[in-house]
């Protein structure tokens, strides 16, 4: 199962995207803390959908930290078709989404 929360930092927030039947979708750019200084910045493309993804358009934006509940999503993606990398790109599903006051 791959249902886990985080503590992430609101990094950039990507805008709503609109689909039809109502459908929303919030895209955000965030990071995790890190550990120690040698530990490597994580950072983390969140999909918000539905009604939740008004709220977080509406209340959330950069800078703000959040407790997220969600599933992930190992997606696999080229970079340049020249040189044929294949890198991993790391997409949560958000499920619920927190607040986090500091």
């Amino acid at each position: 199962m791959n249902y886990s929360i985080f503590t992430a930092k609101v990094i950039q927030n990507l805008g709503q995207s609109f689909f039809p039947n109502q459908i929303t979708l919030t895209e955000l750019i965030v990071q995790l803390p890190k550990i120690s200084k040698s530990y490597p910045t994580i950072i983390m493309q969140v999909s918000i959908w539905g009604k939740l993804s008004y709220d977080v358009a509406k209340y959330y934006q950069s800078n703000d930290y959040i407790i997220i509940e969600g599933y992930i999503t190992i997606k696999n993606s080229t970079m340049g078709s020249v040189e044929n990398l294949i890198y991993k790109q790391v997409e949560i599903s958000v499920f619920k989404l927190y607040p986090l006051l500091l």
